[in-house]
């Protein structure tokens, strides 16, 4: 039977731009722009506490060319309290096709170039005006890619709605895993295990890089939010994982450096960098935690479910165990400088003490 969908493909791209962001301030800042701080709407939703909302932005419409033809796209950003900004690109499929051709179209929009053209011209301009909000501007090195195929409709070759069965039954492995090869059930198993259905229409299959949205209410974009969401916190592990990395080389050269530095009080020569080390582990354990802590699950429901499972996916807490790792070795450092520095100190105490004591028995001689 010939499938016949209606739907688009939304590409995120999500950057770090800088330590924090000013969600009320930044309000004010797009406020020609319509900004909004929107919220899941399912009934399900209540199992998830979002303490700051993030806000949403509609940016303009620019034009894609794929295959030849020409698709007015519509771009957007998502902002997070946590120096996130999410840009999005909505590229509407041919109207009514097959499922093979959707499956052509999404195919054809992974690493399109002309997406990354639009998400740079758009990261651009919107980082201009949010810069008064946000705390520490810089774009990091390290960003996210995701992509969303959303379909809101399927039917038969008859016209007629399918339902579950049909949904369960779509190939997906070329869309979702860019494989034109059939699959073993295995490895379809193995490559495939995130799925998920509420009702009898709708159906979330789940990869690292994309995934698959049947759901019927056009406007009901919660599991999109729930991703993309998963994808902001991903990210800033990611960053805040690489900051880490290139922060311990660094610390190893430093300390040898001041190891060698001569200075007249020898406790004060680690001064500098037990400085740095406190600010940067304060900084890095409260901003993972408020990563973390910008949603929270409180009750096993679809939407929690997708969220839980979109985090498993992703291994967040693999990043986060080898964050907590690095952060322990900046500890362990500080307290092994700290003891370094008090031992020197004490030293030169002794020193003093000793020749106060020398200085005044020469002194009792003398008289």
């Amino acid at each position: 039977m010939e499938l016949v969908v209606t739907g688009s493909a939304m590409a995120y791209r999500l950057f770090d731009v800088g330590y924090a962001i000013n969600l009320d301030q930044a309000l004010d800042l797009l406020a020609t722009s319509g900004p909004e701080r929107v919220r899941p709407v399912r009934g399900e939703a209540q199992a998830l506490q979002i303490k700051n909302p993030p806000i949403t932005v509609i940016l303009g419409s620019e034009s894609l060319v794929v295959s030849d033809v020409s698709h007015e796209v519509e771009v957007s950003a998502r902002i997070f309290d946590f120096g996130v900004v999410s840009l999005r690109v909505r590229v509407p499929a041919p109207v009514s096709c097959s499922w093979q051709d959707f499956t052509d179209f999404g195919r054809r929009l992974e690493h399109h170039p002309g997406i990354v053209a639009i998400v740079e011209h758009h990261l651009r301009l919107l980082t201009e005006r949010l810069a008064p909000a946000v705390e520490r501007t810089v774009i990091a090195d390290v960003h996210e890619d995701y992509m969303v195929f959303r379909v809101w409709r399927v039917m038969g070759d008859d016209g007629a709605p399918l339902g579950a069965e049909a949904l369960a039954a779509l190939d997906v492995v070329p869309l979702l895993l860019n494989e034109s090869r059939p699959l073993s059930a295995d490895a379809r198993r193995e490559l495939l295990p995130h799925r998920f259905s509420y009702y009898g229409d709708d159906l979330a299959i789940l990869t690292w890089e994309n995934a698959l949205i049947v759901e019927p209410g056009q406007q009901d974009t919660d599991l999109q939010y729930i991703l993309e969401f998963a994808n902001a916190q991903l990210l800033e592990l990611r960053h805040f994982d690489a900051l880490l990395d290139a922060e311990l080389p660094r610390l190893y050269d430093d300390i040898e450096a001041a190891r060698r530095r001569h200075a007249v009080f020898p406790g004060r020569r680690f001064a500098a960098l037990l400085s740095r080390l406190q600010a940067q582990v304060a900084d890095s354990t409260e901003l993972v935690e408020r990563v973390e802590n910008a949603l929270k699950v409180t009750d096993d429901v679809y939407l929690a479910r997708v969220y839980s499972a979109a985090l498993e996916l992703f291994r967040g807490r693999a990043w986060r165990a080898g964050i907590d790792r690095k952060l322990a070795i900046l500890r362990d450092t500080y307290a092994m400088l700290n003891g370094e520095a008090q031992a020197a100190r004490n030293e030169t105490l002794e020193i003093a003490l000793v020749a106060l004591i020398v200085v005044e028995l020469v002194v009792g001689l003398v008289k």
